[in-house]
């Protein structure tokens, strides 16, 4: 921890990170840790990330740097990685608990030195925000937490923040190229909405924004959240907006424009894009995870079978393969489909979006169909459920 301490006390200290997890809590995947203010006085914010929910602490720096060590080792964090400008240091812990330190200049370190700061970071409530398509004063986000009293952001959420405001950037960059850029009235319905961050995020920059009449829905299992989320809409009396309880597998919406999906769990994402499809939507909008239908089929063909007998390469193939093969079935559906990062992973580690945008005009679908016969051939795949549902109701020939 001296490393940490001379950092933060020289005020150089961008992030830390704990990862590699071998203790007893399943789902928990790694911990943030990055200094923030807090009425005058230096904290550290840590984040426990879980598959499922994050747990956030602010702590005094004495109580943090007496709490870290005891999160690291052989059967807690086997690594940390802490972030200073212009360098990053790894501690990484070996089976038997011997411990080896790394230190590496980062790409961004002659630009550090380089700077006139001293190479110094300003504590997380003092950097200057960038361009928002929100404002902070907004009602919603003081009723679900991202900011005070006062409107201002709290510190623990500028995470969220971000990942706010880069979703609302992808929808509006998604409605210009589509059939909707013109329209007065958009149904958007986003499943698995969760806590609702981002189902009232879109509702408010629609309305509010854009001036459109929106009609957004967010459909959610759990019935806590269903019961949170419609109590934020009595109170802040929106229209046009609603949450209920449901599944993406046998949810049924009127109308549907937009199809939101984040992070709905391995063959829940075909069924979502799927109903995207089958309801028409101009725009379907999916971030991906627990990829598992497609790994147990693959085959390991020469020459990539050296390659993918690690575990690790293997599970990214699987990852990049299903969600290749989801890109050019919503191609063949008439979407323009794009695959990339949504948000880097010091903010989400469900990092990848999955942006198909329906065409103005049908095009022959047989050279893609080939190229998935000829993928799936290759990989020795024998069924991806998003092929399979559009199989079913006709949608593709078998």
């Amino acid at each position: 921890m001296g490393l940490l301490s001379r950092a933060l006390a020289e005020g150089r200290c961008e992030k830390l990170m704990l990862a590699g997890y071998h203790g007893d809590e399943p789902q928990l995947e790694r911990v943030l840790a990055r200094p923030v203010e807090l009425r005058g006085q230096a904290h550290l914010s840590l984040v426990w990330r879980y598959q499922t929910r994050d747990i956030t602490k602010n702590l005094p720096l004495d109580e943090a740097l007496a709490l870290l060590p005891g999160l690291l080792g052989p059967a807690a964090f086997r690594n940390a990685h802490l972030h200073t400008p212009g360098e990053e240091v790894q501690l990484a812990f070996s089976k038997k608990g011997k411990g080896s330190v790394r230190i590496g200049k980062t790409a961004h370190g002659d630009e550090a030195e380089g700077a006139g700061t001293g190479g110094t970071v300003a504590p997380a409530a003092h950097n200057r925000e960038k361009q928002r398509y929100l404002a902070l004063s907004r009602p919603f986000l003081q009723e679900l937490g991202v900011t005070d009293a006062q409107g201002r952001l709290v510190p623990a959420m500028s995470r969220k923040w971000k990942q706010i405001n880069k979703f609302v950037e992808v929808l509006a960059g998604a409605l210009a190229a589509s059939p909707l850029a013109e329209a007065r009235e958009v149904h958007v319905v986003d499943f698995g909405s969760g806590k609702g961050y981002l189902t009232f995020a879109v509702h408010d920059w629609l309305r509010h924004t854009r001036g459109v009449d929106a009609r957004v829905t967010g459909v959610e299992l759990r019935q806590d959240l269903v019961a949170l989320c419609g109590g934020v809409i009595d109170r802040l009396g929106l229209q046009g907006m609603a949450y209920e309880q449901g599944d993406v597998r046998d949810y049924h919406p009127a109308a549907l424009n937009v199809m939101i999906a984040l992070h709905a769990c391995d063959i829940a994402t075909d069924h979502a894009i799927h109903l995207g499809i089958r309801a028409g939507a101009e725009i379907i909008l999916c971030s991906p995870c627990c990829h598992k239908q497609v790994r147990p089929q693959l085959l390991s063909p020469h020459p990539l079978r050296p390659i993918l007998q690690h575990g690790i390469h293997l599970g990214q193939e699987a990852e990049m393969l299903t969600d290749g093969l989801r890109a050019l079935l919503l191609d063949a559906a008439g979407y323009d489909t794009q695959v990339f990062e949504f948000i880097s992973l010091e903010h989400t580690n469900k990092n990848k979006m999955i942006l198909a945008v329906k065409r103005a005009h049908p095009r022959d679908n047989a050279e893609v169909l080939a190229q998935i016969r000829d993928i799936k051939a290759f990989y020795g795949i024998r069924e991806q459920a998003l092929e399979s549902l559009l199989i079913a109701d006709g949608r593709l020939a078998a």
